[in-house]
């Protein structure tokens, strides 16, 4: 999409340094891609959503597709027993099959445009089959105030496929990764809904 409206110079020795725009790429293609990404938010926000995960009042930014892995490790629980247990998610953030991101223990978002948040499991509903992870909602916070989602205060992860660890696990310490794929849907607070809570803060410390 970018060579639409760059074309290269002529291969003389003078243009074969990297102009100033191709530096940027991955930056500058990030807004032409949230307008597409925030279409299919809004695809995604038209489809029914269990009400334990659902974000009314809030503004969708944009979804993105993770493709990776949730990667689990064999740890005792609470009854001492070895049982593979969730540590981290590594995937790869696309939109219309574009890179743009990755996805990383925190659990962390990053995108190419700088943007960056950090999220907290708030709800979850089943998955379609009991081989998908589940379905979340999560409290979001921006780590940079620049980029797509700046702002960003709830993440909704839908569409799960697969990711859950299953078997047992004899070794204390070792790992397993099992692939995964998913939505992730990224909201905003409206000006009405910030106030709202804002008053509704103000009321509970009187």
């Amino acid at each position: 999409m970018f060579h639409k409206y760059f074309r290269p110079p002529p291969d003389t020795a003078a243009s074969r340094r990297r102009p100033f725009w191709a530096k940027r790429r991955s930056q500058a293609a990030i807004p032409e891609l949230a307008a597409v990404a925030t279409f299919e938010a809004a695809a995604l926000a038209a489809a029914e959503l269990p009400e334990s995960i659902a974000a009314p009042g809030e503004t969708l930014i944009a979804t993105v597709h993770a493709e990776g892995a949730q990667i689990y490790e064999c740890k005792p629980d609470a009854a001492g027993k070895l049982a593979w247990q969730f540590r981290e998610p590594i995937a790869t953030l696309l939109v219309e099959g574009k890179t743009i991101g990755r996805h990383f223990a925190g659990p962390s978002w990053e995108l190419d445009d700088g943007s960056a948040v950090t999220g907290k499991a708030t709800a979850r509903a089943p998955g379609a089959r009991a081989t998908d992870i589940p379905l979340l909602k999560l409290a979001a916070t921006p780590q940079r105030d620049r980029g797509m989602l700046a702002g960003a205060t709830t993440i909704q992860r839908l569409n799960t496929i697969g990711g859950m660890a299953e078997g047992p696990c004899d070794s204390a310490g070792a790992l397993k990764s099992v692939p995964y794929s998913a939505d992730y849907a990224f909201y905003k607070k409206s000006r009405s809904t910030r106030l709202r809570d804002a008053v509704h803060t103000a009321a509970s410390k009187h």
